[in-house]
């Protein structure tokens, strides 16, 4: 197949500068962030970490995810425990559910950036 990857995300926001600059602050997540090491900074991209990518649609009626939403994001992270302290320290509300960790697939947490788009975070079991 000729497709590669997912080469960005694109969502409508109210305020793009904003948004942009609370992924960056909260996150280290869109334009010049770098979460490769030796990677060189691009003003115009996150140089992200290859790994799994989950492409699903999912019913127009599932719980998931806010019903008044049509995409949640999912973010690849390590160190989960210390990234809920950091959002949290920064006032950031977090969701967690034990029935939502499973060794097969790892350990989530919810947030929700400013415009109340669902962002989950998702700790992959360890190798």
């Amino acid at each position: 197949m000729p497709v590669l990857g997912i080469g960005g995300l694109f969502f409508r926001s109210s305020n793009p500068d904003a948004l942009s600059t609370w992924y960056r602050e909260q996150l280290g997540i869109g334009a010049g962030c770098v979460s490769v090491e030796g990677a060189a900074e691009d003003p115009w991209a996150w140089q992200a970490q290859g790994g799994p990518v989950v492409f699903a649609p999912f019913a127009a009626d599932t719980d998931y995810f806010p019903a008044d939403r049509q995409f949640m994001l999912n973010l690849r992270v390590q160190d989960l425990d210390g990234l809920i302290a950091r959002l949290s320290a920064a006032g950031i509300a977090i969701i967690t559910k034990p029935e939502w960790d499973d060794p097969a697939t790892g350990r989530f947490a919810r947030i929700h950036d400013p415009e109340g788009n669902p962002i989950e975070l998702w700790e992959a079991p360890a190798a």
